[in-house]
């Protein structure tokens, strides 16, 4: 079979793992509900300035991820595989402009194809791309920006290329705010510092043509919704910059090495590979030059401290690590000769084998429902990880090594893609909100915990009783928050009117609810909630 065949096969065999089973599940509260409910009001309400969430006012993030979505409900439908369908299309152009990104560094077509493919099948970045979420989408702005900002290396003369750059950062900026200009300007100002064109680059990029690009891309949105929302400018830029960045007010704080076990776990199954892209960041690499080692060190280094910095942390955050460190692992298996391959297999085999045994001896060992829930997928992605470590000790033999090591990367991720259907019916609402779409109550309560999904599968407006989390800022603004955010106390006495009633919370809440609303009519578990009925 002939390389060329081989690896048009490899993509069709991503695009279909990616793919395969998309809207197979319900959304994954509290993120993909949250996500998905937004753009859904949006559209119910014609406006695409204002994002609200439970019909209140919500500005935690920008808005282009909501219009991509929304967008998407447009052409496909209010769905599941509507919803994912951002994410999962960025995926894989990231996975392709990373792959354009490594021909232009190495000018190695192997190297340009294996970099894709470790990217493709890396944990993390598989499992993001199969989620609504925004990192996805903010990672695959990030990437461009810093593509097109090597391209215009590349040639200087390209007056496109650098407004491209500046296009693609503010996009990144309409996607989750300044960090999309603070990183990436950050990464090519200290790029230019530290080579020897530093003065001419520095003089160059600060075109003020392209910096007005930049700024009137952003106010499509920034000028309407600040003048819409008068309190929109300091929730936003300081609460949600710098307040989240520099303290706890999210509750989301890790210590400063919460993401290297993140990172090693990410790269799975090519974790390994993370000592010859060190290596590669510093000239150990023939196909990677001084200069563009250094470019991919910063986009990495810059990346995981600025997040290993923050008071506020969340597993997805160092997503835009992953594609120089794609970059750097397939530019350093294409230069390895014979048996040169063997570092990456023993290193790779000392990390994933007890990983694998982990997967397969843990579930023996406890009763933890959550565990056991994830039985099989944990068991299938664990043989396939045996399959993959055992199987590359015999591909210093085969001229065509990485392309095979490529394919059962990828497969060991399509094998545990099962994960995804354990998790619907662990943190998914729908099923919940079929049993009360279909008896029609008058108001629907959410009890002590915000289930955004609800919204979006009962296509109305929940009451929430006894917590209010990320919407207190969009309630205290609400003329109409005493009736929809309201107390336990209010709850009962609701729960005892002449009103028909749904209340659901959390199945791990069903007895403190069941002894908090008396003589419920009807009661119906799901696998995640219960839902009690006053009629």
């Amino acid at each position: 079979m002939s390389k060329k065949i081989f690896c048009i096969l490899a993509v069709i065999l991503v695009a279909y793992v990616y793919f395969a089973g998309l809207g197979d599940y319900g959304f994954l509260d509290p993120d993909e509900g949250r996500y998905s409910e937004i753009p859904r009001e949006m559209i119910e309400a014609g406006d695409y300035i204002t994002p609200r969430l439970n019909y209140v006012k919500y500005f935690e993030k920008p808005i282009l991820h909501y219009w991509l979505t929304a967008a998407s409900f447009k052409l496909f439908g209010q769905n599941e595989f509507a919803g994912r369908l951002t994410p999962v299309l960025l995926g894989l152009l990231g996975c392709a402009v990373t792959s354009m990104l490594a021909y232009i560094i190495t000018k190695d077509k192997r190297a340009s194809f294996v970099s894709a493919m470790i990217l493709a099948s890396s944990t993390l970045w598989f499992g993001i791309s199969r989620i609504n979420i925004t990192d996805m989408t903010l990672t695959f702005f990030f990437t461009l920006s810093l593509f097109f900002f090597r391209l215009w290396l590349e040639d200087a003369q390209k007056f496109l290329w650098l407004c491209m750059f500046y296009v693609s950062m503010a996009l990144t900026v309409l996607t989750k705010g300044l960090i999309g200009v603070v990183l990436p300007g950050g990464i090519t100002v200290i790029y230019a510092l530290m080579t020897k064109q530093g003065r001419k680059i520095l003089t160059l990029i600060f075109s003020p043509t392209a910096i007005i690009i930049f700024f009137v891309v952003n106010c499509i949105w920034f000028i309407p919704v600040c003048m819409a929302n008068s309190d929109f400018f300091h929730f936003f830029f300081i609460r949600e910059h710098f307040l989240r960045y520099t303290t706890t007010i999210h509750e989301r704080y890790q210590p400063f090495y919460w993401f290297i076990p993140v990172l090693l776990a990410g790269l799975v199954p090519y974790t390994g590979t993370l000592y010859d892209s060190i290596k590669a960041m510093f000239g150990r690499c023939r196909l990677i030059s001084k200069a563009d080692g250094i470019f991919l060190g910063l986009w990495f280094f810059m990346t995981f401290l600025f997040f290993s910095f923050s008071n506020s942390k969340l597993v997805t955050y160092i997503l835009p690590c992953f594609p120089p460190l794609a970059i750097l692992a397939g530019a350093s298996l294409s230069s390895f000769e014979g048996k040169e391959f063997k570092p990456f297999i023993l290193i790779n085999a000392l990390i994933l084998i007890p990983l694998a045994l982990t997967g397969i001896i843990l579930p023996m060992l406890t009763n933890d429902s959550g565990v056991m829930a994830m039985k099989t997928p944990a068991l299938s992605l664990a043989v396939m990880l045996l399959v993959f470590t055992v199987s590359t000790f015999f591909l210093t033999r085969s001229k065509h090594a990485l392309f095979i090591t490529c394919i059962l990367g990828i497969l060991t991720m399509y094998s545990a893609s099962g994960a995804f259907i354990v998790e619907g019916k662990l943190l998914s609402h729908k099923e919940a909100a079929a049993i009360i779409k279909a008896h029609e109550p008058d108001d629907v309560i959410v009890f002590h915990h915000l289930m955004q999904g609800m919204n979006f599968y009962l296509e109305r407006r929940t009451i929430t009783a006894g917590t209010i989390d990320e919407l207190e800022f969009g309630a205290s603004q609400a003329d109409d928050a005493d009736k929809y955010f309201i107390t336990e106390d209010e709850a009962k006495k609701l729960w005892t009117s002449n009103k028909r009633i749904a209340i659901t919370t959390r199945s791990k809440n069903a007895d403190y609810m069941r002894g908090t609303f008396i003589n419920p009519v009807h009661e119906y578990f799901t696998s995640a909630d219960i839902v009690m009925m006053n009629f």
